[in-house]
């Protein structure tokens, strides 16, 4: 769950000043991005006009790729802060290795839920041998002040309540939809589904008003609020929903990402979410050091080199460019 460009941009998130207190229907476009190297990412967030929603602070979206004669994902030891990360798949397994001595295999439709808290390292992987294809996506959530420095853990849920509607099946991922509730830890006001819908499928879904939501496309074709959504792209929908409409020209499944408005401002850069520029700075120097973040034991090969900090300041400013 890393983010592996080599000069990344540093994000400034958080803060209610830019949350859309009323519906909207703001359609947000991918960036292309490699991950290790055989895989490419679309990237939903951080986005050039929108940067969270509720808590999720990084979406990508992945595949699906046909692997059958390729490595997969192989991205090695790197370090998080911060933030917690979710391993979400379709299609594929990976494995999970990390600096708590945590080792799993994830599937498709199973959780697996990392919490950094004030530092941990993972690795990601394709199992060897491993299935043709992979299909996922890969997020992170940004942990507030009172929680960030906590012990780092990893979780691990194969099995997820649902919620059913004729032609809909919600898996819930984290927090809770029309009374089920996830097993995974939070630490803010949140929410994460796996949305299936058959072909057909005309349904309404429960929301929150208080939070603010957005809608990932993984497959199918498929329109939220009227709106055709488009796999890989990211609908934004604003705070204000009672509900949710959803139609289905075919089988789609979708992600249904929301919480109640982030309100701190932070700084993300590379893998680390902090407050300040020092922050940053010394999670890079400890990392480069190997001090702090641990070590994840099993994985072939060497951990990764943390790239150059910018030159220019980094900022806490708010949630849109």
């Amino acid at each position: 769950m890393s983010n592996l460009d080599r000069a990344p941009v540093p994000s400034v998130c958080g803060g209610r000043g830019f949350v859309v207190a009323e519906p909207v229907r703001e359609l947000l476009s991918p960036r292309h991005v490699k991950l290790g190297e055989s895989t490419e990412v679309r990237r939903l967030l951080p986005n050039l006009g929108r940067r969270m929603i509720g808590a999720w602070a990084f979406v990508d979206h992945y595949g699906p790729d046909d692997i059958a004669d390729e490595p997969g994902m192989q991205v090695p030891p790197h370090p998080h802060m911060g933030l917690q990360t979710v391993s979400w798949l379709h299609d594929g397994e990976v494995l999970h290795r990390d600096s708590t001595g945590s080792l799993a295999t994830i599937r498709p439709r199973e959780l697996g839920l990392m919490t950094s808290g004030r530092a941990i390292s993972h690795s990601e992987e394709s199992p060897r041998p491993h299935a043709r294809f992979l299909h996922g996506a890969q997020l992170w959530v940004a942990l507030p002040d009172a929680h960030r420095h906590t012990e780092p853990s990893f979780e691990h849920h194969p099995d997820l309540p649902q919620v059913t509607a004729p032609g809909l099946t919600a898996t819930v991922i984290l927090g809770s939809v029309d009374g089920a509730t996830s097993p995974g830890t939070a630490y803010t006001p949140i929410v994460g589904a796996d949305l299936a819908l058959a072909h057909g499928a005309d349904v309404r879904l429960p929301l929150e008003p208080d939070f603010e939501y957005g809608v990932l496309s993984m497959s199918g074709e498929v329109h939220v609020d009227g709106v055709p959504v488009l796999p890989g792209s990211m609908l934004y929908l604003g705070c204000g929903r009672r509900e949710l409409p959803l139609r289905a020209e075919s089988e789609a499944s979708l992600m249904l990402l929301g919480g109640e408005p982030f309100e701190e401002e932070l700084i993300m850069w590379w893998n680390f979410v902090g407050r300040t520029q020092a922050e940053i700075e010394q999670a890079r120097e400890d990392w480069m050091n190997g001090t702090r973040f641990g070590e994840v034991h099993g994985y072939d090969g060497a951990p990764l080199a943390a790239p150059e900090l910018p030159a220019t300041p980094l900022k806490p400013r708010g949630r849109v460019r």
